[in-house]
């Protein structure tokens, strides 16, 4: 018997005002769990205005305060780390082990929000004039909205949600319809760590909720991660309707592999970060370049690896790579591998086809791994999302330098080398916003932010750290002087305060 699974809305759960369904599958099995409220413009509405009836008592709550509520926040979900990974990984397919280390990531930045008493601090200049003085703030913006993706259920709301707290907001959050649930354990959370009704919500839907949002008046800004398509759409969209707009979108992101590289720990890298989760994470290495000689031998060693992939359901302790999130996204991935094939790359392992013993009907499909990839071919230009490495090999660093900057993304990159002056040109020269040196998801510590280049971003902030607060708020200077000795009358020239 499959769950109902509701929308959080002014501090309790709620069918909402729809009557539409969709349903929500445990991808390991392939069969339907739960069934999601999908919501109407008028959910999205009532959301809105209870953030509103919210805000103005929120927004004056001292920093320290808000603080003092994501501090147990931040310690509720370690006593409940486990449930939420489990949650994970029933309706995302992850391994149970990468789902643990998906909350802790996103606690990270709780953590960081925490010392919001210290990161709203303004500056204060005295006596920048003759009895002038000078001092700037940052206030919350009012009702914000975050639009997540299926990978990270857990992780990306807590890049946005808790900085948007902590700065004075109050936030709606739309998960994505594939795996929803987490997003209701993390609202009730919220509020038993003594969050007031109406400043944190979760509606669920489809296009009409994101179109509801992006237009809506009482929206003030939306943070999104997803595909490049939907980013570029986002962004467009909500500028155009007046917000304030991040719009994270797709990656393919490059691994430069050097001949001096150590090549066991090199593989190692790019096994987890090409396979992990999937392939399913926006930070996944899907291009291998291999300059020079060292092709041949990262060949060799990669091929048996990904043919020993464990592959099962995440709850199983000795799996390594669970199925994908859905039987369409499967299918897909699967044609990129058939389409590579057929554009002349070589398939040096086939994950098409693979059924694993213990659940025949689950979204699985096995590692693949192509050869002699060129820049033309489908499978280099475009984000899969699943668990395919493509292999390009180069005669010289400057070539592989120039393969990764000719890219339309531009998220994340690493090099795997022992040379100090080959990791610095890369890391001075590489045009992505992610760079790892010897390190192949290279995600940023909550205290710096989180986003990359080119088609990868849309807007003008990255996530979380020091970017987070400064999308969350609106920057305010004061120039100030008491009357008190003031005998001169009306003056028409620009002040100059010298």
């Amino acid at each position: 018997m499959s769950t109902l699974i509701q929308h959080f809305i002014n501090g309790a759960r709620c069918d909402g005002h729809g009557t539409a369904r969709g349903d929500v599958f445990n991808p390991a099995t392939g069969k339907v769990t739960g069934q999601l409220v999908l919501g109407t413009t008028q959910d999205v509405d009532d959301a809105v205005s209870a953030a509103q009836a919210a805000f103005p008592a929120w927004s004056q709550t001292t920093p320290l305060a808000r603080a003092r509520i994501l501090f147990r926040f931040r310690d509720l979900i370690e006593k409940h780390a486990r449930d939420l990974a489990a949650v994970i990984t029933s309706e995302h397919g992850k391994v149970l082990s990468d789902a643990l280390g998906e909350v802790t990531r996103g606690m990270e930045v709780v953590e960081f929000a925490t010392g919001a008493p210290e990161l709203l601090k303004g500056e204060f200049t005295e006596q920048v004039g003759r009895g002038i003085d000078a001092w700037s703030m940052r206030q919350p913006l009012g009702v914000v909205a975050g639009i997540t993706p299926f990978n990270f259920p857990v992780m990306v709301p807590l890049w946005m949600a808790p900085m948007a707290l902590a700065c004075g907001n109050c936030f709606i959050l739309k998960p994505s319809e594939r795996d929803p649930s987490a997003s209701l354990v993390l609202a009730d959370l919220l509020k038993q760590a003594g969050l007031p009704d109406g400043v944190f919500q979760v509606v669920h839907g489809d296009k009409t909720v994101v179109d509801a949002l992006l237009r809506h008046d009482g929206v003030q800004a939306i943070s999104f991660v997803g595909s490049t398509p939907i980013a570029r759409y986002i962004h467009e969209t909500g500028i155009a309707s007046g917000k304030r707009v991040q719009a994270l979108g797709g990656a393919k992101n490059h691994a430069v592999i050097m001949p001096d590289c150590d090549l066991d720990k090199t593989v190692d890298a790019l096994m987890g970060a090409a396979y992990g989760s999937a392939g399913e994470r926006c930070m996944a290495i899907s291009v291998a370049v291999a300059v020079g000689p060292v092709a041949d031998a990262l060949v060799e060693k990669l091929v048996p690896r990904v043919k020993a992939l464990k592959i099962g359901s995440g709850t199983e302790e000795a799996t390594e790579m669970g199925p994908l999130v859905t039987k369409a996204h499967r299918d897909k991935v699967a044609a990129y591998v058939t389409a590579g094939a057929e554009e002349g790359a070589t398939l040096l392992v086939d994950g098409r086809g693979f059924e694993p013993d213990r659940e025949p009907g689950g979204f699985f499909l096995g590692g693949s791994l192509f050869d002699h990839v060129t820049p033309g071919m489908r499978i280099y230009r475009e984000e899969i999302f699943g668990p395919v490495l493509a292999i390009v090999r180069v005669p010289d660093f400057e070539t592989a330098l120039k393969l990764v900057n000719d890219h339309e993304f531009g998220n994340g990159t690493a090099i795997f080398t022992r040379d100090g002056d080959s990791a610095r040109a890369f890391t001075h020269r590489v045009q992505a916003g992610m760079v790892g040196v010897n390190v192949p998801i290279p995600v940023p510590m909550a205290f710096h932010s989180f986003g990359g280049w080119k088609a990868s971003l849309f807007g003008d902030h990255h996530m979380h750290g020091a970017e987070g607060v400064r999308f969350f708020t609106r920057y305010k200077a004061v120039t100030s002087r008491w009357p008190t000795g003031i005998r001169q009358g009306a003056d028409f020239v620009m002040p100059t305060l010298g």
